[in-house]
Protein backbone atom coordinates (compact mmCIF):
# COMPACT_ATOMS: atom_id res chain seq x y z
CA UNK A 1 0.00 0.00 0.00
CA UNK A 2 1.60 2.87 -0.81
CA UNK A 3 1.49 6.41 0.46
CA UNK A 4 1.94 7.63 4.49
CA UNK A 5 4.41 4.82 6.43
CA UNK A 6 3.70 4.37 10.45
CA UNK A 7 5.49 2.38 12.86
CA UNK A 8 3.38 -0.36 14.17
CA UNK A 9 1.38 -1.28 10.94
CA UNK A 10 2.55 -3.61 7.76
CA UNK A 11 1.98 -2.33 4.04
CA UNK A 12 2.44 -4.41 0.93
CA UNK A 13 2.59 -3.05 -2.61
CA UNK A 14 -0.08 -1.20 -4.19
CA UNK A 15 -0.78 -2.09 -8.08
CA UNK A 16 -2.07 1.63 -9.10
CA UNK A 17 -0.62 4.80 -7.77
CA UNK A 18 -2.95 6.76 -5.67
CA UNK A 19 -2.50 10.04 -7.77
CA UNK A 20 -3.18 8.37 -11.05
CA UNK A 21 -6.48 6.79 -9.94
CA UNK A 22 -7.53 10.59 -9.04
CA UNK A 23 -6.38 12.00 -11.67
CA UNK A 24 -7.66 9.60 -14.45
CA UNK A 25 -11.27 10.17 -12.82
CA UNK A 26 -11.04 13.98 -13.01
CA UNK A 27 -10.16 13.57 -16.37
CA UNK A 28 -13.20 11.46 -17.59
CA UNK A 29 -15.37 13.68 -15.75
CA UNK A 30 -13.81 17.05 -16.72
CA UNK A 31 -14.23 15.12 -20.64
CA UNK A 32 -17.04 14.42 -20.41
CA UNK A 33 -18.44 17.47 -18.95
CA UNK A 34 -16.84 19.36 -21.88
CA UNK A 35 -18.56 17.00 -24.74
CA UNK A 36 -21.93 17.73 -23.23
CA UNK A 37 -21.10 22.01 -22.87
CA UNK A 38 -20.07 21.41 -26.20
CA UNK A 39 -23.13 20.08 -27.91
CA UNK A 40 -25.30 21.98 -25.74
CA UNK A 41 -23.44 24.87 -26.91
CA UNK A 42 -23.74 23.84 -30.69
CA UNK A 43 -27.53 23.54 -30.11
CA UNK A 44 -28.75 26.35 -27.55
CA UNK A 45 -31.48 27.21 -30.22
CA UNK A 46 -32.80 23.64 -28.98
CA UNK A 47 -32.78 25.28 -25.10
CA UNK A 48 -35.33 27.85 -23.40
CA UNK A 49 -34.58 29.57 -20.22
CA UNK A 50 -37.73 30.65 -18.49
CA UNK A 51 -36.18 33.35 -16.86
CA UNK A 52 -35.27 36.15 -19.40
CA UNK A 53 -35.44 33.65 -22.25
CA UNK A 54 -32.28 34.01 -23.60
CA UNK A 55 -29.36 31.43 -23.49
CA UNK A 56 -25.77 32.45 -22.72
CA UNK A 57 -22.70 30.17 -22.37
CA UNK A 58 -22.87 30.76 -18.36
CA UNK A 59 -26.34 29.59 -19.06
CA UNK A 60 -25.33 26.35 -21.24
CA UNK A 61 -22.66 25.38 -18.79
CA UNK A 62 -25.13 26.14 -15.23
CA UNK A 63 -27.64 24.00 -17.57
CA UNK A 64 -25.33 21.15 -18.28
CA UNK A 65 -23.75 21.06 -14.65
CA UNK A 66 -27.11 20.49 -13.18
CA UNK A 67 -28.49 17.99 -15.63
CA UNK A 68 -25.67 15.89 -14.85
CA UNK A 69 -25.60 15.69 -11.44
CA UNK A 70 -29.69 16.13 -10.73
CA UNK A 71 -32.08 16.04 -12.29
CA UNK A 72 -32.67 19.63 -13.35
CA UNK A 73 -34.90 22.52 -11.84
CA UNK A 74 -36.77 22.99 -15.01
CA UNK A 75 -35.79 27.04 -15.18
CA UNK A 76 -33.89 25.90 -18.42
CA UNK A 77 -35.54 23.17 -20.12
CA UNK A 78 -34.78 21.47 -23.65
CA UNK A 79 -37.72 21.76 -26.06
CA UNK A 80 -36.49 20.81 -29.49
CA UNK A 81 -36.60 17.08 -30.83
CA UNK A 82 -33.17 16.87 -31.04
CA UNK A 83 -31.93 18.53 -27.81
CA UNK A 84 -34.32 16.15 -25.83
CA UNK A 85 -33.21 13.16 -27.58
CA UNK A 86 -29.59 14.18 -27.14
CA UNK A 87 -30.61 14.78 -23.07
CA UNK A 88 -31.98 11.49 -22.65
CA UNK A 89 -29.47 9.07 -24.92
CA UNK A 90 -26.08 11.26 -24.28
CA UNK A 91 -26.42 13.32 -20.87
CA UNK A 92 -28.25 10.76 -18.84
CA UNK A 93 -25.76 8.20 -19.36
CA UNK A 94 -23.14 10.44 -18.58
CA UNK A 95 -24.88 11.45 -15.69
CA UNK A 96 -24.82 7.57 -14.77
CA UNK A 97 -21.35 7.11 -15.31
CA UNK A 98 -20.41 9.81 -13.26
CA UNK A 99 -22.08 8.90 -10.66
CA UNK A 100 -20.64 5.36 -10.94
CA UNK A 101 -17.25 7.46 -10.93
CA UNK A 102 -18.20 9.29 -7.50
CA UNK A 103 -19.12 6.03 -5.95
CA UNK A 104 -16.14 4.42 -7.48
CA UNK A 105 -13.60 7.05 -6.00
CA UNK A 106 -15.33 6.67 -2.58
CA UNK A 107 -15.18 3.07 -2.47
CA UNK A 108 -11.55 2.96 -3.46
CA UNK A 109 -10.20 6.13 -1.53
CA UNK A 110 -12.61 5.71 1.91
CA UNK A 111 -13.74 1.69 1.76
CA UNK A 112 -11.13 -0.24 -0.15
CA UNK A 113 -8.62 1.48 2.14
CA UNK A 114 -10.66 1.33 5.37
CA UNK A 115 -11.29 -2.44 4.44
CA UNK A 116 -7.41 -2.90 3.15
CA UNK A 117 -6.02 -1.52 6.46
CA UNK A 118 -8.40 -3.85 8.21
CA UNK A 119 -6.87 -6.99 6.24
CA UNK A 120 -3.45 -5.78 6.49
CA UNK A 121 -3.87 -5.47 10.76
CA UNK A 122 -5.40 -9.16 10.28
CA UNK A 123 -2.45 -10.38 8.11
CA UNK A 124 -0.25 -9.15 10.98
CA UNK A 125 -2.08 -10.70 13.78
CA UNK A 126 -2.03 -14.24 12.16
CA UNK A 127 1.51 -13.44 11.08
CA UNK A 128 3.52 -16.91 11.62
CA UNK A 129 6.26 -18.52 9.62
CA UNK A 130 8.05 -15.24 8.59
CA UNK A 131 11.42 -14.36 7.95
CA UNK A 132 12.17 -10.35 9.78
CA UNK A 133 14.72 -8.39 7.94
CA UNK A 134 16.00 -5.67 10.34
CA UNK A 135 17.79 -3.40 8.06
CA UNK A 136 17.51 -2.57 4.28
CA UNK A 137 21.21 -1.31 3.33
CA UNK A 138 23.35 -2.91 0.86
CA UNK A 139 23.60 -6.40 3.16
CA UNK A 140 19.98 -6.36 4.24
CA UNK A 141 18.52 -5.89 0.63
CA UNK A 142 21.21 -8.26 -0.81
CA UNK A 143 19.96 -10.94 1.73
CA UNK A 144 16.42 -10.46 0.52
CA UNK A 145 17.41 -10.21 -3.19
CA UNK A 146 18.69 -14.18 -2.42
CA UNK A 147 16.03 -15.31 -0.55
CA UNK A 148 13.74 -14.60 -3.19
CA UNK A 149 16.51 -16.14 -5.38
CA UNK A 150 16.02 -19.40 -3.83
CA UNK A 151 12.69 -19.41 -3.82
CA UNK A 152 10.97 -17.72 -0.78
CA UNK A 153 8.07 -15.33 -1.62
CA UNK A 154 8.22 -12.54 -0.73
CA UNK A 155 5.09 -11.83 1.12
CA UNK A 156 6.39 -13.92 3.67
CA UNK A 157 9.49 -11.54 4.47
CA UNK A 158 8.89 -8.58 6.86
CA UNK A 159 11.52 -5.98 6.50
CA UNK A 160 11.77 -3.15 9.05
CA UNK A 161 13.93 -0.15 9.05
CA UNK A 162 13.78 3.68 9.89
CA UNK A 163 14.11 4.76 6.30
CA UNK A 164 11.20 5.02 4.22
CA UNK A 165 13.18 5.51 0.79
CA UNK A 166 15.43 2.18 1.52
CA UNK A 167 11.70 0.63 2.44
CA UNK A 168 10.12 1.70 -0.56
CA UNK A 169 12.86 -0.16 -1.97
CA UNK A 170 11.65 -3.85 -0.53
CA UNK A 171 8.09 -2.67 -0.94
CA UNK A 172 8.40 -3.13 -4.75
CA UNK A 173 9.72 -6.56 -4.26
CA UNK A 174 6.71 -7.58 -2.77
CA UNK A 175 7.79 -7.82 1.08
CA UNK A 176 5.70 -6.46 3.71
CA UNK A 177 7.31 -3.59 5.58
CA UNK A 178 7.06 -1.29 8.88
CA UNK A 179 9.16 1.91 9.35
CA UNK A 180 10.25 1.37 13.10
CA UNK A 181 13.24 0.99 15.30
CA UNK A 182 14.14 -2.54 15.69
CA UNK A 183 15.78 -2.46 18.75
CA UNK A 184 12.80 -1.14 20.52
CA UNK A 185 10.51 -4.11 22.00
CA UNK A 186 7.16 -2.26 20.59
CA UNK A 187 8.10 -2.72 16.86
CA UNK A 188 9.61 -6.51 17.53
CA UNK A 189 6.43 -7.25 19.23
CA UNK A 190 4.75 -5.67 16.64
CA UNK A 191 6.45 -7.57 14.30
CA UNK A 192 5.01 -10.73 15.66
CA UNK A 193 9.05 -11.69 16.18
CA UNK A 194 7.80 -14.75 18.56
CA UNK A 195 6.03 -16.19 15.72
CA UNK A 196 8.86 -15.73 12.96
CA UNK A 197 10.91 -19.13 11.46
CA UNK A 198 13.90 -16.65 11.76
CA UNK A 199 15.28 -12.85 12.10
CA UNK A 200 18.19 -11.29 9.69
CA UNK A 201 20.18 -8.25 11.46
CA UNK A 202 21.90 -5.94 9.06
CA UNK A 203 21.70 -3.06 10.69
CA UNK A 204 25.08 -1.22 9.45
CA UNK A 205 26.23 -0.46 13.06
CA UNK A 206 27.47 -2.92 14.80
CA UNK A 207 26.14 -2.18 18.29
CA UNK A 208 23.03 -1.03 16.89
CA UNK A 209 22.92 -4.86 15.17
CA UNK A 210 24.06 -6.41 18.77
CA UNK A 211 20.85 -4.38 20.19
CA UNK A 212 18.67 -5.86 17.86
CA UNK A 213 19.57 -9.38 18.79
CA UNK A 214 18.96 -8.81 22.59
CA UNK A 215 16.01 -7.58 22.23
CA UNK A 216 14.72 -10.12 19.92
CA UNK A 217 16.44 -12.83 21.92
CA UNK A 218 14.36 -12.03 24.98
CA UNK A 219 11.20 -11.82 23.16
CA UNK A 220 11.69 -14.74 21.63
CA UNK A 221 14.16 -17.49 22.97
CA UNK A 222 14.26 -20.17 20.69
CA UNK A 223 14.23 -18.11 17.32
CA UNK A 224 17.05 -18.39 14.72
CA UNK A 225 18.90 -14.99 14.64
CA UNK A 226 21.68 -14.12 11.82
CA UNK A 227 23.35 -11.18 12.71
CA UNK A 228 26.26 -9.17 10.65
CA UNK A 229 28.90 -7.52 12.31
CA UNK A 230 31.78 -5.72 10.90
CA UNK A 231 34.25 -5.56 13.91
CA UNK A 232 36.17 -9.56 14.37
CA UNK A 233 35.69 -7.65 18.09
CA UNK A 234 32.06 -7.82 17.87
CA UNK A 235 31.57 -11.45 16.95
CA UNK A 236 31.75 -12.62 20.89
CA UNK A 237 29.24 -9.72 22.20
CA UNK A 238 26.68 -10.44 19.16
CA UNK A 239 27.26 -14.32 20.51
CA UNK A 240 26.29 -13.51 24.12
CA UNK A 241 23.40 -11.25 22.94
CA UNK A 242 22.26 -14.87 21.48
CA UNK A 243 22.83 -14.46 18.00
CA UNK A 244 22.69 -17.85 16.34
CA UNK A 245 24.81 -17.21 13.75
CA UNK A 246 27.29 -14.41 12.93
CA UNK A 247 28.79 -13.20 10.30
CA UNK A 248 31.98 -10.95 9.40
CA UNK A 249 31.70 -10.13 5.65
CA UNK A 250 35.47 -8.78 6.72
CA UNK A 251 36.71 -12.16 7.97
CA UNK A 252 35.26 -14.17 5.45
CA UNK A 253 36.34 -11.77 2.16
CA UNK A 254 39.81 -12.81 4.24
CA UNK A 255 39.23 -16.00 4.25
CA UNK A 256 39.22 -15.85 -0.01
CA UNK A 257 41.96 -14.10 -0.57
CA UNK A 258 44.01 -16.55 1.71
CA UNK A 259 42.46 -19.47 -0.24
CA UNK A 260 43.38 -17.80 -3.36
CA UNK A 261 46.99 -18.11 -2.94
CA UNK A 262 46.91 -21.46 -2.97
CA UNK A 263 44.77 -21.57 -5.83
CA UNK A 264 41.82 -20.36 -7.51
CA UNK A 265 39.64 -22.83 -7.58
CA UNK A 266 38.87 -23.24 -3.88
CA UNK A 267 37.75 -19.41 -3.29
CA UNK A 268 35.68 -20.28 -6.53
CA UNK A 269 34.03 -23.22 -5.16
CA UNK A 270 33.19 -21.42 -1.56
CA UNK A 271 31.63 -18.37 -3.92
CA UNK A 272 29.39 -21.07 -5.14
CA UNK A 273 28.15 -22.90 -2.47
CA UNK A 274 27.37 -19.25 -0.58
CA UNK A 275 25.57 -18.18 -3.18
CA UNK A 276 22.28 -19.27 -5.12
CA UNK A 277 23.53 -18.96 -8.24
CA UNK A 278 26.51 -21.06 -7.62
CA UNK A 279 26.27 -25.19 -9.17
CA UNK A 280 26.43 -26.42 -5.93
CA UNK A 281 24.84 -25.25 -2.54
CA UNK A 282 24.93 -25.83 1.03
CA UNK A 283 21.87 -27.12 2.52
CA UNK A 284 21.21 -28.06 6.61
CA UNK A 285 18.30 -30.49 7.51
CA UNK A 286 17.38 -33.14 9.92
CA UNK A 287 18.06 -36.65 10.28
CA UNK A 288 15.18 -38.94 8.39
CA UNK A 289 14.22 -42.24 9.89
CA UNK A 290 15.46 -44.41 7.00
CA UNK A 291 19.24 -42.71 7.97
CA UNK A 292 19.63 -43.47 11.91
CA UNK A 293 22.22 -45.57 12.49
CA UNK A 294 23.82 -45.27 9.28
CA UNK A 295 27.16 -43.45 8.35
CA UNK A 296 27.12 -39.70 7.37
CA UNK A 297 28.92 -40.71 3.99
CA UNK A 298 26.24 -42.83 3.11
CA UNK A 299 23.03 -40.39 2.97
CA UNK A 300 21.91 -40.00 -0.74
CA UNK A 301 20.73 -36.60 -0.69
CA UNK A 302 24.04 -34.95 -1.06
CA UNK A 303 27.38 -34.83 -0.07
CA UNK A 304 27.69 -34.92 3.85
CA UNK A 305 30.18 -32.60 5.24
CA UNK A 306 29.14 -32.65 8.82
CA UNK A 307 26.39 -32.84 11.66
CA UNK A 308 25.27 -31.21 14.69
CA UNK A 309 24.35 -33.04 18.10
CA UNK A 310 23.30 -31.66 21.09
CA UNK A 311 24.88 -28.52 19.52
CA UNK A 312 28.20 -29.74 18.72
CA UNK A 313 29.99 -29.90 15.25
CA UNK A 314 31.27 -33.46 14.01
CA UNK A 315 32.78 -33.44 10.34
CA UNK A 316 32.26 -36.72 8.49
CA UNK A 317 35.87 -37.23 9.26
CA UNK A 318 34.71 -38.02 13.07
CA UNK A 319 34.21 -40.93 14.62
CA UNK A 320 30.82 -39.65 15.69
CA UNK A 321 29.59 -39.10 12.55
CA UNK A 322 30.40 -43.14 11.77
CA UNK A 323 26.81 -43.66 12.90
CA UNK A 324 23.80 -41.29 12.35
CA UNK A 325 21.48 -40.32 15.38
CA UNK A 326 18.24 -39.21 16.23
CA UNK A 327 18.02 -35.23 16.63
CA UNK A 328 20.94 -35.22 14.91
CA UNK A 329 21.15 -32.33 11.68
CA UNK A 330 22.95 -33.05 9.02
CA UNK A 331 25.04 -30.62 6.80
CA UNK A 332 25.36 -31.76 3.41
CA UNK A 333 26.31 -29.95 -0.31
CA UNK A 334 23.75 -30.54 -2.84
CA UNK A 335 23.39 -29.31 -6.69
CA UNK A 336 22.11 -26.83 -7.54
CA UNK A 337 18.05 -27.85 -8.31
CA UNK A 338 18.31 -26.10 -11.97
CA UNK A 339 21.58 -28.45 -12.60
CA UNK A 340 20.45 -31.23 -10.73
CA UNK A 341 17.30 -32.86 -9.85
Amino acid sequence: MRGRITAGTLFRKSRRPVWLSISWRVAAVLGLLAIAIGVHWLDRDGLRDNYDGKISFVDVVYFTFISITTTGYGDIAPVTERARLFDALIVTPIRVFVVLLFIGTTYDFVLKRTWEKWRMARIQRELTGHIVVAGFGQTGSEAVDELIARGRDAATIVVVDGSAERLAVAEALGCAIMVGDATRDRTLIDLRIADACSLIVAAGRDDTSILITLTARHLAPDLPISVIVKAEDNEVPARAAGATTVINPVSFAGLLLASSCSGSHVADYMMDLASYDGRVQLAERAARAEEIGQPLSSIRTGLGVRIYRGGKPFGFFDDEAAAIQPGDVIVEIVAHRGIAG
